[in-house]
C-alpha cells in the first residue's frame, strides 16, 4: 500500500485505499475461515466417537459439512462483502441488525436454534473483541476515516468480530445440522480462528499505518514502571488475602475486605500487634500471615462490640465465673445434632427480621449441650467459636433481611446456617479466600433462590435443584469440607445449563421487544397518514369506516413487514387518495362513472388483510359503490353502511411482568441531570443497575438490548424476563428520584460481609 488519502490530514472517502484495504482484508479472512472449516470434519468424527445417542447427529453433520463446503465458504465471503459494499457507499451495515433479521416479520417467533446460534455467534464475537480491542479500535478509526469520515463501531466496522460472528451465523444458516452440532461448530470457529484473525486485524493495521492513513496513530507504549503509592501498597496487601485467586477470573479483593483493610490500617499499632499474635498463634489453620491478620483484626473488632450487640442477660454474655469452654468435639456435636433437626426456635428466627440469629444460635448450643450431659451453667463457648457463630449469625442476618428472598427460598438459605457454623470453625480461611468451595457454594445457592417465586417450570426446576444440594449438604456434611466441594461443581454446572436457558429468553425478551415496536412505528404511520388525508373533513359512513378499519390496519401491516417505502405501501396510499378522490367526484354529481372500477384488486387486497375475502369482499365493494353513487344522483336512500367485519386486533405492548418498573404518571419526565442520560446511552450491553420501587424494594436488572428504533433500553431481571424498557431520559429521571442506582454484586457472600462490617462499625463507632 503507498497510496495516500485524498486530503492530507483530513478524512475522506478515498476508493483507490478503500480497494486496497478490502484487498488485504477479505481474502484472508475468507481464506483462515476455509482453512479451518476444512478440518472440523475429522473434529466431528471424533467427537461422534464419544457422542453416545447423538452420535448419528455428529456423524450427518459431517457428511453435510463435506456436502457443503463451498457454500459454507460462500456464505461467509457473501456477508463480509455485503458489509465492506455498504462501508463504501458510506451506509455501514449493522452487526447486531442483520443478525437479528431486519426482513423477518415483527411479530414472527424466531426458532430456539436460531436464537441458540445468534447467542453463540455473539459470544464469538464478545472474545474476539475483549482480545483484541486495541487493534480494532485503530482499525475503527482508519477504516472510517478512508471511507469519508465515518465514525466506525464494532456494530459498524464490516471486518468486526461482530460481522465475522454474523458471517458464520449465515454461512451455517442453510445446512442441516442439529442444533448441538451447530453450536460445536461455532465454539471450533472461536477456538481456531481467534490467533489467524487477530494477525489478519494486526497486518491491515500495520499496512494502512504505512499508507499514510492516521500514521501519527500505533500501538500504545506500556509507561514505564512507577513507585507504588501507599494505597496500592495496601491494595497489593489486600490482593494477597487471598493467593489462590491468582488463578482465578477476578483477583481483586472483594469490597467489604478492602474496606476493613482501609479501617484496620487506620491503627497500625493495632496492626502490628496481630501480626506479633498471629506469628505465635497455632499454625493448624494452615493461614497465611495476611489472613491472619485479617482474621485477628476481626475477632478484635467482635470482641469490642459484643456488650452492644447483646443484652446483658443472653446466654453468652453471663460471667464465666469457673465454667470451661466446651471442646471442639462437643461444639461440632451439638451442631451436628441442630444441623439434623433444627430446633423449632432456631427456624423462627430464621424466619424473622429482628432476632439476632447469632445470639438465637449461641442459645442453642448452650442448651444443646445438655444433651451430651453438660450442665449448660457450668459451660461457656471458646472465643474463637463465639466469633465463628458470630461471623455467621451476622452474615446470615445481613444475606435474609438485605436480599430478595422470602418463603420457601428464605427457608433453604436459612438451614446452611448451622453446616456454615461448622465450616468456619474448621477453616477459617472460609472469611478470606474468594476462590473457598463453601463460599461459591453459598454465592450460586444464593443466586438460585433471589427472586424465585417458582412463577416458571424453570424456576419450579432450578428451585427442586436448590433444594437437593441443601437436603444432602445437611444429610452428609460430617467434618469433610470435600463435600462442599462436590456439590459446588454439580449445581455449578446445573446452573450452566440454567443460565443457558435465560440466555435465550432474554434473546426472546429483546425479539419481541424489537417486534412491537415495529409495530408501534407501522401503526403510527398509519395513523398519520388517515390524520392527513381526511382530518376533520366529513365523509359518507361506509368510506369512513373503510378508511379507518381494515385500511388502516392494511397499511399497518404492509409497513410493518416492507418498511416505510414498500410498494404494497404505496399502493395503499394511492387506494386511499383514489376512494377519496371518487368521493369528491361524487359529490359533484357526477352521473353514469363506473365507482372504483380501477380500484378493485387494491380494495379486494385490503379487505382480504382483515379476512374478507371472495363473496364477502365483493359486497364490501358493492356498499361502497353504492355510497358513491347514491351521493352522485342524491339519493341518500340508497346508501349503506359495510358489513360487519371480523374483528381484527394487533398484539398489544407486551406488559412488564409482576414487580417491573413504572414511573407513575404524577411524574416529571423532563427534568433530569442530561450528564446521566448521556451515561445510559453509552451502557454497554450486560451492564447491571439496581431498580428501586416505590416500597424501597430492589431489584438487579441486566441491561439486555437497546433498541436501534427508538433507543430505548430493555433490562431483564435474572430470570431473564423484560421487567423495564425505558429511554435514557426516563433513566436519568428515575436516578434523581431515587429510583436507581449503581448494581454492586461481588456475590452474596462478600456482599453480606460487607453489611456485617457496615454493622459492626457502626456498634464500633457507638463503642468510642
Amino acid at each position: 500500500m503507498n497510496a495516500t488519502p485524498n486530503v492530507p490530514g483530513q478524512p475522506g472517502r478515498d476508493p483507490a485505499l478503500l480497494k486496497l484495504a478490502r484487498e488485504a482484508a477479505l481474502p484472508g479472512l475468507v481464506e483462515s475461515f476455509a482453512t479451518v472449516l476444512a478440518r472440523f470434519d475429522d473434529v466431528l468424527f471424533d467427537r461422534a466417537g464419544t457422542a453416545g445417542a447423538s452420535q448419528l447427529l455428529f456423524l450427518d453433520g459431517m457428511r453435510e459439512l463435506r456436502r457443503r463446503r463451498d457454500d459454507i465458504v460462500g456464505g461467509f465471503r457473501g456477508h463480509l462483502g455485503r458489509a465492506w459494499e455498504a462501508l463504501e457507499r458510506g451506509e455501514p451495515l449493522s452487526a447486531e441488525a442483520t443478525l437479528a433479521g431486519q426482513v423477518e416479520d415483527g411479530l414472527s417467533l424466531v426458532p430456539e436454534h436460531v436464537l441458540e446460534s445468534r447467542l453463540a455467534v455473539r459470544n464469538f464475537a464478545t472474545v474476539l473483541l475483549r482480545d483484541w480491542k486495541p487493534v480494532l479500535g485503530r482499525l475503527d478509526r482508519r477504516l472510517g476515516w478512508i471511507a469519508g469520515g465515518l465514525e466506525l463501531t464494532a456494530d459498524l466496522n464490516p471486518i468486526s468480530p461482530e460481522h465475522i460472528g454474523v458471517a458464520i451465523h449465515e454461512a451455517f444458516a442453510d445446512c442441516e445440522l442439529a442444533p448441538e452440532v451447530r453450536l460445536v461448530l461455532i465454539k471450533l470457529c472461536e477456538r481456531d480462528l481467534h490467533a489467524p484473525i487477530g494477525k489478519r486485524y494486526e497486518k491491515l493495521d500495520e499496512q494502512l499505518a504505512a499508507a499514510g492513513v492516521m500514521p501519527q496513530m500505533s500501538a500504545p507504549r506500556r509507561p514505564a514502571p512507577r513507585p507504588p503509592t501507599a494505597r496500592q501498597e495496601l491494595d497489593e496487601l489486600v490482593d494477597a488475602l487471598d493467593p489462590d485467586a491468582q488463578n482465578a477470573d477476578d483477583a481483586a479483593a472483594p469490597a467489604w475486605a478492602r474496606r476493613f483493610a482501609d479501617r484496620w490500617a487506620a491503627s497500625r499499632g493495632r496492626m502490628q500487634s496481630a501480626q506479633a499474635a498471629h506469628e505465635h498463634a497455632d499454625g493448624g489453620d494452615n493461614l497465611s500471615g495476611n489472613q491472619g491478620m485479617l482474621l485477628e483484626a476481626l475477632h478484635e473488632l467482635l470482641q469490642q462490640t459484643r456488650h452492644v450487640r447483646e443484652d446483658a442477660t443472653s446466654a453468652a454474655s453471663v460471667a464465666v465465673g469457673q465454667q470451661r469452654p466446651l471442646s471442639q468435639r462437643e461444639m461440632m456435636s451439638v451442631l451436628s445434632l441442630l444441623q439434623a433437626t433444627p430446633s423449632a426456635t432456631l427456624r423462627a428466627a430464621i424466619g424473622e427480621d429482628g432476632e439476632s440469629l447469632a445470639q438465637r444460635l449461641k442459645s442453642e448450643v448452650l442448651s444443646g449441650a445438655t444433651r451430651l450431659g453438660v450442665d449448660p451453667a457450668q459451660a461457656r463457648l471458646d472465643p474463637q467459636d463465639e466469633d465463628a457463630i458470630d461471623l455467621v449469625g451476622m452474615l446470615f442476618d445481613v444475606m435474609l433481611d438485605e436480599r430478595d428472598l422470602e418463603g420457601r427460598s428464605r427457608e433453604l438459605i436459612g438451614r446452611l446456617v448451622v453446616p456454615f457454623v461448622k465450616v468456619a470453625m474448621l477453616d477459617r480461611r472460609m472469611f478470606v479466600q474468594k476462590t473457598h468451595p463453601a463460599r461459591k457454594l453459598l454465592n450460586s445457592l444464593a443466586e438460585a433462590c433471589e427472586g424465585n417465586t417458582g412463577e416458571s417450570q424453570a424456576e419450579r426446576v432450578l428451585m427442586g435443584k436448590v433444594e437437593e444440594i441443601i437436603e444432602r449438604l445437611v444429610a452428609e456434611f460430617n467434618e469433610n469440607l470435600a463435600i462442599f466441594l462436590t456439590l459446588e461443581e454439580e449445581f455449578r454446572d446445573f446452573l450452566t445449563q440454567h443460565r443457558r436457558r435465560i440466555e435465550i429468553a432474554e434473546r426472546r425478551a429483546a425479539e419481541t421487544q424489537r417486534g412491537q415496536e415495529k409495530l408501534e412505528m407501522a401503526r403510527t404511520r398509519a395513523a398519520m397518514e388517515l390524520d392527513w388525508r381526511i382530518d376533520d373533513t366529513a365523509l359518507p359512513q361506509a368510506i369512513g369506516e373503510f378508511l379507518r378499519q381494515p385500511w388502516q390496519h392494511h397499511v399497518t401491516l404492509t409497513v410493518l413487514r416492507e418498511g416505510d417505502d414498500g410498494p404494497s405501501v404505496s399502493e395503499a396510499l394511492a387506494l386511499a387518495d383514489g376512494v377519496l378522490e371518487e368521493v369528491s367526484e361524487a359529490r359533484r354529481q357526477i352521473v353514469g362513472k363506473p365507482w372504483l372500477q380501477a380500484w378493485q384488486p387494491a380494495l379486494r387486497k385490503v379487505f382480504a388483510s382483515v379476512g374478507v375475502h371472495a363473496d364477502a369482499a365483493t359486497a364490501a365493494i358493492d356498499t361502497l359503490h353504492d355510497t358513491l353513487q347514491s351521493i352522485a344522483e342524491s339519493r341518500p336512500e340508497l346508501e349503506r353502511a359495510l358489513p360487519e367485519l371480523p374483528q381484527v386486533v394487533l398484539p398489544a405492548p407486551p406488559a412488564p411482568e409482576s414487580g417491573g418498573v413504572e414511573l407513575g404518571s404524577k411524574v416529571d419526565v423532563s427534568d433530569f441531570d442530561n450528564a446521566d442520560a448521556d451515561r445510559f446511552r453509552g451502557l454497554e450491553i450486560g451492564s447491571w443497575l439496581d431498580f428501586v420501587d416505590k416500597d424501597g424494594k430492589v431489584q438487579a436488572g441486566k441491561l439486555s438490548w437497546v433498541s436501534p428504533i427508538s433507543q430505548r433500553l430493555l433490562f431483564v431481571n435474572r430470570r431473564g424476563v423484560r421487567f423495564c424498557v425505558a429511554s435514557p431520559e426516563e433513566l436519568a429521571v428515575m436516578v434523581r428520584l431515587g429510583r436507581l442506582r449503581a448494581h454492586i454484586d461481588d456475590g452474596a457472600f462478600d456482599s453480606a460481609m460487607q453489611g456485617v462490617i457496615d454493622r459492626l462499625d457502626t456498634k464500633g463507632a457507638t463503642v468510642h
